[in-house]
């Protein structure tokens, strides 16, 4: 039986917090894909990029939903290890 998210009550319809990886746009850091928190709308690249700010949020806030940004239609939680 597939795996479930048990953490959808956390998720808010939410916009994201900046047009690229946050902490990237501060130091000048380039990143290869994005991830928003559905929690705060944070944004952080994804772990293919050098920085994995996305599961650093996860591991700094415990904000278990994320999706990929901008406008694709995949999400995962980070708590759960499953795709929604």
């Amino acid at each position: 039986m597939p795996k479930r998210c048990t953490h959808l009550d956390q998720v808010r319809n939410i916009a994201p917090n900046a047009k690229g990886c946050e902490e990237c746009l501060k130091t000048g850091d380039r990143w290869v894909e994005l991830r928003m928190c559905l929690v705060c709308g944070h944004v952080g690249c994804c772990d293919s990029s050098p920085n994995k700010h996305a599961t650093k949020h996860f591991e700094a806030t415990t904000h278990p939903v994320m999706q990929s940004f901008p406008g694709a239609d995949w999400k995962w939680c980070f708590v759960d290890k499953t795709y929604l």
